[in-house]
């Protein structure tokens, strides 16, 4: 266990071996951006603290004492093994694929579509697109950036808009059969499919003053799947307009109601200093959504 209290700065030591290293206070001061005086007295309380002369002063030029020399390689071992273990994780982490969370209707309808543009761009950057309904934090060695769809306000986080995408309650025109509903209380009256993971139809029906009704059915899966069964006029289903826009385009698909007008898709990152695979993907998926 190690007893910090008993140690010195970790200044006065970076102090100390930029000194070791350069043979001169002001050079020393220079390789830590820092004046000569301060490094002067940092060394002065490092030898304070020690309770023992580290300089031999008896000559115009500072040179170690034998406990001087003793602390040099002890620190030059345990800055160099700090060095090491920085870079080699510093390399782990350029070398990791970039990680990308989002749902996974996003990432059928949207992103999968248009990804093979970003791999002809950066043809060395390996990527996992983690497709889950649960929010998770981008964290070191784990999400990059997630692809969250509301309005912001992720404490700890930075969010940055990317697509704008109302709320719509959609159908096919074989479950309505001419007879589109006009009140969000005749849906109750239709099977339901809703994303495994969420609950969207039952947050939608509650806006709507719509609780305590009781839906014909409610079925969940997977993401692509309830559109999938959407598509073939199995249920009603709550999405984003983005995600079934070529479906209303082509009337496979019909958008009853829509909320939520100014909601959409974020980008969300942690605050810091970006990997470089991750700057890429930002700027690329900056570039797609612009089109869009």
């Amino acid at each position: 266990m190690i007893d910090w209290a008993r140690l010195p700065s970790l200044s006065s030591l970076r102090a100390f071996c930029a000194f070791v290293q350069t043979g001169s206070v002001v050079e020393a001061g220079v390789a830590l951006n820092v004046s000569h005086a301060a490094i002067s007295q940092q060394l002065r309380s490092l030898e304070a603290h020690l309770g023992a002369p580290l300089f031999d002063r008896s000559s115009r030029a500072l040179e170690l004492t034998a406990d001087g020399r003793e602390l040099a390689r002890a620190l030059d071992d345990g800055f160099g093994r700090i060095a090491t273990g920085v870079e080699a994780l510093a390399n782990a982490d350029a070398q990791r694929p970039l990680n990308v969370g989002c749902t996974p209707t996003f990432a059928s309808a949207w992103l999968m579509p248009r990804l093979a543009g970003f791999q002809v761009e950066h043809p060395g950057i390996d990527m996992i697109v983690t497709p889950s309904p649960i929010l998770t934090d981008p964290s070191p060695g784990g999400i990059d950036v997630a692809i969250r769809f509301g309005n912001g306000g992720w404490a700890g986080l930075e969010c940055e808009r990317l697509l704008a995408s109302p709320i719509v309650v959609v159908g096919a025109p074989s479950l309505f059969k001419g007879n589109t509903p006009s009140e969000p209380r005749d849906l109750v009256t239709y099977p339901w499919l809703e994303e495994l993971g969420t609950t969207e139809s039952s947050t939608w029906l509650a806006a709507h003053g719509l609780a305590n009704e009781k839906v014909l059915s409610r079925t969940h899966v997977p993401g692509n799947l309830m559109l999938d069964g959407a598509r073939n006029g199995q249920g009603v289903a709550v999405s984003t307009r983005i995600a079934v826009a070529e479906d209303l385009a082509v009337g496979r698909l019909i958008a009853v109601f829509e909320d939520r007008l100014d909601a959409g898709y974020n980008l969300v990152t942690r605050p810091g200093v970006q990997r470089a695979p991750l700057k890429a993907f930002l700027r690329w998926i900056r570039r797609e959504a612009a089109k869009t």
